[in-house]
């Protein structure tokens, strides 16, 4: 990252809250707050005035924090938007993520693990708590029974890694399991982003898990998954 240092905004409602995040923020060493907020409309002004690298929203906020965030992907689209937020409401991290969020945390997350979050989104991921992603991936499949289009054709590894990440799987997790590097399973996964023409990979697995998983051989990706290996 050689000299340059992230810019960022923090935008939260809660001031002793607020602070304690431009604490760890700050401490980092690597980081400048650029911007600090309590409302929507600060949120908007922060993001057209400062372009921060990544600016942390709050669900619930005066003016609604996916309001917002819908705002801001529209006029800024540079900014990288992270909900920190206490609310594991499926419908809000769904929307959040429609709305251009790349990233959804909960406020019980630990200062080393939000940073390495915000680096992980500046380098191009998304990331949702696994746990929520997970939830979020049974609650898909339940809000839309209807069948989908077909899937783009997978390659069987592709296929194998799509399955891990619809279990809610990291890419570190999933290099484990399978033996292979884990910026391996990162192409094999933006790979698979763009042949399903999904923005991350909480949609590319909600995709999966709505056709069944199938990869080449017409078995579900997950029941090879558990096939005993000979």
């Amino acid at each position: 990252m050689g000299d340059h240092r992230l810019r960022v905004g923090i935008i939260d409602d809660h001031p002793l809250f607020r602070e304690g995040v431009v604490h760890t923020l700050r401490s980092a060493h690597v980081l400048d707050v650029v911007g600090e907020g309590g409302t929507a409309e600060d949120a908007v002004r922060i993001a057209k005035e400062e372009l921060p690298d990544i600016l942390l929203l709050d669900v619930s906020m005066p003016g609604g924090g996916i309001e917002a965030a819908r705002s801001i992907a529209r006029v800024c689209p540079v900014v990288k938007m992270i909900m920190l937020t206490v609310s594991e409401n499926e419908d809000d991290v769904a929307q959040a993520l429609e709305a251009g969020a790349k990233g959804y945390v909960l406020k019980g997350t630990s200062g080393p693990e939000l940073l390495k979050t915000m680096f992980a989104i500046l380098r191009g991921e998304s990331y949702v708590t696994p746990g929520l992603a997970a939830r979020l991936l049974t609650h898909a499949v339940r809000q839309e029974p209807a069948r989908s289009p077909a899937l783009p054709e997978l390659t069987e590894r592709e296929a194998q890694i799509l399955a891990q990440v619809a279990r809610g799987l990291t890419n570190k997790e999933i290099a484990r399991d399978l033996s292979l590097s884990e910026k391996t399973v990162k192409h094999h996964m933006t790979n698979v982003m763009q042949k399903l023409q999904v923005r991350n990979r909480v949609e590319a697995a909600m995709m999966f898990r709505r056709q069944g998983g199938t990869g080449r051989d017409g078995a579900s990706a997950v029941e090879r998954e558990t096939r005993p290996r000979k």
